[in-house]
């Protein structure tokens, strides 16, 4: 079990998060029920995942969920696309999410390949022991 409060990739995906209420403020009331909610939504499955995971009695487990949180951060990256390609996004704003983005999907699947070598790691120890 990991305290996900200590990992920086939960730390980094809760900026995310607070970046993403931030900006769609600015949008088109009439995307309320659309990109606002999309956006809101998958930037808080990347944290939560996160969290969710950590609980989880396995690596396997833990895996399973950072595999879901990453699959969020590039829908998220998705929908930053689609908000800057019809102008609801500033160039700036944009910029400065992405790359929050891209760094938070590249520390989860380096943390997710790492749980998976320490799980083999383990799994190689214990068949010296049965």
């Amino acid at each position: 079990m990991h305290n996900f409060k200590e990992l920086r990739i939960w730390q980094d995906s809760m900026d995310i998060v607070e970046d993403i209420y931030k900006v769609v403020r600015d949008f088109p009331k009439n995307e309320q029920f659309g990109l606002i909610s999309q956006m809101n939504r998958c930037s808080v499955s990347i944290p939560s995942n996160i969290a969710e995971g950590s609980g989880r009695d396995s690596n396997k487990d833990f895996r399973r969920f950072l595999s879901i949180s990453l699959s969020s951060a590039f829908e998220l990256e998705t929908q930053l696309i689609i908000a800057s390609r019809i102008g609801f996004l500033q160039k700036d704003d944009f910029n400065r999410i992405i790359e929050k983005v891209n760094i938070v999907q590249k520390m989860i699947f380096v943390f997710r390949k790492k749980l998976n070598a320490t799980t083999k790691l383990k799994n190689l120890v214990l068949s010296f022991f049965i």
